[in-house]
């Protein structure tokens, strides 16, 4: 059993002393420097050491308020020997900020082996709240928000997808996740196809000047992506399907192409037809894409 005070005081209301440091997972801006909050520049001022997940990235909000404190990485490529070294540093008494590229460090981050290994040594952990992008779309969304679950990054291989797809599918509430503007047309097509047409609000640019919102079935924001070019990291909230969304579809009603990616797919129908323009035009009707963007996907392969 382990319980943190995070701020300790004895039965007189006198302060006590730890042996070792605290570790202070602080919130930073996910685009507008106005979010930086006044406890965290605080803390980023007192600590003995920040680590960041991109220095050169966290060295410019440093510079903008003016804090000196030492910085060291910590990202997902160095983390264990990284890791290693702060913990020590936090059992000798020195107090570390840790801080992401932009939010709150451990989530989607490898700042969560770091809160990891620094509970298991009984080290105080102590969140300096701040900005969150998944959150922040939430509550735009226009999507219940009493109950959601967050899943972060869906799996980049079509067969990884689908298993994730699969797993997800009867998730009650509204669910919530990343993706790159290279590939949200790719998971939106994959959710239509797994889980209905759903309401969707595709978030980006949150907080930037550039920030946008848009909202409607699944359907809809693909028709939207064929005329407007992904740009930014996208939020993805999705809403609750109907009960048959939920339940799914059976093996029998699924569609023959639904574990094909595009390239197989058109492949398919040029054995068929003999026809490679008539192959692209077919795949893109069944998947509701454009002929474009079906034709760039093959071309890529």
């Amino acid at each position: 059993m382990n319980v943190q005070r995070s701020f300790m005081t004895a039965s007189g209301g006198e302060k006590v002393t730890r042996e070792s440091g605290t570790l202070y997972l602080v919130g930073t801006p996910i685009g507008n420097l106005e979010d930086m909050t006044f406890r965290a520049i605080r803390t980023l001022k007192e600590v003995g050491l920040i680590a960041a997940e991109d220095t050169r990235q966290t060295r410019k909000l440093l510079t903008h308020f003016e804090i000196s404190t030492r910085l060291v990485s910590y990202h997902e490529h160095n983390k264990e020997a990284s890791g290693v070294e702060l913990i020590r540093l936090l059992e000798e008494g020195q107090s570390i900020a840790l801080v992401s590229d932009a939010g709150l460090p451990a989530i989607s981050d490898p700042g969560v082996d770091l809160v990891k290994a620094a509970v298991e040594r009984e080290i105080a952990v102590v969140p300096i709240p701040g900005a969150n992008a998944a959150l922040s779309a939430l509550i735009i969304s226009g999507l219940p928000t009493e109950r959601f679950t967050f899943l972060g990054f869906p799996p980049r291989e079509r067969k990884g997808l689908n298993e994730w797809l699969l797993r997800n599918r009867k998730q009650q509430g509204t669910i919530i996740c990343y993706e790159s503007p290279h590939r949200v047309v790719k998971t939106l097509t994959a959710m239509l196809e797994q889980w209905g047409d759903r309401p969707v609000a595709m978030v980006r640019e949150l907080t930037k000047r550039h920030e946008e919102a848009a909202r409607g079935t699944i359907s809809e924001c693909l028709e939207w992506l064929s005329e407007h070019s992904p740009l930014g990291e996208y939020c993805l909230v999705i809403g609750e399907g109907s009960d048959r969304d939920a339940a799914g579809l059976d093996e029998d009603e699924r569609p023959w192409w639904s574990e094909l990616d595009i390239a197989e797919h058109v492949s398919r129908y040029e054995e068929e037809t003999g026809d490679r323009k008539e192959a692209i035009k077919r795949a893109a009707v069944d998947r509701g894409l454009p002929k474009r963007d079906v034709y760039n996907e093959i071309m890529r392969k």
